[in-house]
């Protein structure tokens, strides 16, 4: 009779929770968190059951100004989420009026099919006028498959990608969309808030 017991392997999306649970046990300032979750993120980009499980995910809608998430898990004890993100290839979403930040959280951006500009940008006022911001370019650069960008509390950005399929996996601290962010229309110099992105709760491997 065979006492031989069944296996269960981890798949690269359980090593990513487990590992980011494990760091952020041990980890509690929220830089080191952040800086040291790079390599964790890599390696979900780079596993090829991942970006296979991505041609299944639904793109990402704009409703009402915001733009739509998917939200494969949220974490009970740290509270941080990875988050999806499926562009479609007839969407410019670089224009200058979608310039925001993410408030309090930091966001971990990772691309995992297509190719997109990164934006930069720098507050240069001195923020005592309402619904009015000052900002400058500071960077704007292709990005493709594997590569990461951490955005940290409060810091401007945009991504910008016409003419092809985009995926993007996110890891933020806490869940977006039930707390306001900085929106900015550099033309105009004007600035407002608007909540983050609708979560649309989606399994990973389909």
């Amino acid at each position: 009779m065979s006492n031989a017991a069944s296996t269960t392997t981890e798949t690269s999306f359980d090593r990513f929770i487990r590992k980011t649970r494990e760091l952020f046990s041990r980890e509690s300032d929220p830089e080191k968190r952040w800086v040291s979750l790079h390599p964790f993120m890599k390696e979900l980009l780079e596993d090829p059951n991942v970006i296979e499980a991505s041609q299944k995910w639904p793109v990402c809608q704009r409703i009402d100004n915001r733009t739509q998430n998917l939200l494969f898990y949220e974490d009970p004890d740290y509270k941080f989420v990875l988050n999806g993100m499926v562009f479609s290839a007839d969407r410019d979403y670089g224009v200058p009026d979608r310039l925001h930040d993410h408030g309090h959280i930091y966001t971990l951006y990772g691309l995992l099919d297509g190719k997109q500009r990164i934006l930069r940008y720098e507050r240069i006022d001195d923020r005592s006028k309402p619904d009015y911001a000052e900002v400058r370019s500071v960077s704007n650069s292709e990005c493709g498959p594997g590569e990461i960008d951490l955005v940290r509390p409060w810091e401007i950005h945009a991504e910008a990608s016409a003419g092809e399929r985009v995926v993007a996996l996110i890891a933020r601290s806490e869940r977006s969309g039930g707390f306001l962010q900085g929106r900015y229309v550099p033309e105009k110099n004007s600035y407002w808030q608007g909540y983050g992105p609708i979560q649309v709760p989606t399994p990973f491997y389909g």
